[in-house]
């Protein structure tokens, strides 16, 4: 089982005691989000959890401790840093800052597992094709030999983001390809690998490669790892990740990043963040006596396991 600490919230930054609880304890629960009375315990040990993949804007919190994960557990990591600032996201680190944490990860766990994630790739007055272009070229000249991989894509147009955002520019077939000829020209002249994910459409011929953002391929090359070549649906049109099992919970991050899709209003995962007990195996609240607790699946992906 591929364990997913952070596509729904950015536990790292505001939930470190709790996760490293849940390591120490050996367990974790979580609730559907469809259902919220039925809830799945999954085992947190070496042996069920294939590797533990991380995405956060801000690792600092985690530093100290990271090593009591990493040392038990294959490891993959993929940092969030974007070109906006305080007025997109608010809770964020500003961009040197993430770089200089990024270096700190770096010598922990080595550059083989961290990926940059430039995305989303959005466009407003101020965050034009220019801004982006500039900050990309700053950016990938300090990230350079510090990273496996850049992952970007382009904003997805859900209801929630559109309202959250009314200052957003819908971006055109041409703004996309202005942006992915000039990225891949950037990312070819630092030497990075840099691929598109959950992002439709083809920029190959600018030395951009379609791919996912946690594929099994890209997990054994950090880790030394060999896995199954097992075939798999995406999470969304255009994706090709492999499959996960994320325990965090939806409207419960204090970024409150304004493009967000795991929110639905930032007072929400205020109200939500208040429910947080770090000794509760459950990163929301406690169990309830309605509530319906059932052993998940955690099949590996590994060769070397049954």
């Amino acid at each position: 089982m591929i364990l997913n600490t952070g596509a729904r919230t950015d536990t790292v930054q505001y939930f470190t005691p709790w996760l490293m609880k849940r390591f120490e304890e050996g367990y974790v629960l979580t609730r559907n989000p469809l259902f919220p009375n039925k809830v799945t315990r999954y085992e947190l040990t070496p042996d069920t959890v294939d590797c533990v993949e991380f995405c956060s804007k801000n690792y600092r919190p985690i530093l100290p401790e990271l090593h009591r994960i990493t040392s038990r557990f294959n490891t993959h990591f993929q940092y969030t840093i974007t070109a906006y600032g305080k007025d997109i996201e608010p809770g964020v680190p500003d961009i040197d800052e993430s770089i200089e944490t990024l270096y700190k990860l770096e010598k922990q766990v080595g550059r083989q597992r961290i990926c940059w994630r430039y995305d989303p790739v959005l466009l407003t007055a101020k965050y034009t094709t220019d801004t982006h272009i500039r900050t990309f070229e700053y950016m990938s000249g300090r990230l350079a030999g510090h990273i496996d991989r850049c992952i970007f894509s382009f904003v997805e147009m859900y209801r929630k983001v559109g309202r959250n955002m009314p200052e957003l520019i819908p971006m055109t077939d041409g703004d996309k390809e202005i942006l992915a000829e000039n990225l891949g020209a950037i990312a070819a002249k630092h030497g990075i690998y840099i691929q598109t994910c959950g992002t439709n459409g083809d920029y190959s011929r600018y030395g951009i490669h379609p791919s996912g953002c946690m594929t099994l391929e890209m997990l054994g090359k950090a880790n030394g790892t060999e896995f199954r070549d097992l075939k798999h649906k995406g999470q969304r049109e255009g994706c090709h990740c492999i499959e996960s099992r994320d325990i965090g919970a939806y409207d419960t991050c204090l970024n409150g990043c304004r493009y967000c899709y795991a929110n639905q209003s930032p007072q929400k995962a205020r109200d939500n963040y208040r429910l947080h007990d770090p000794d509760s195996p459950l990163l929301l609240g406690r169990l309830k006596d309605t509530d319906i607790v059932q052993q998940g699946v955690q099949r590996s992906f590994r060769t070397d396991r049954p």
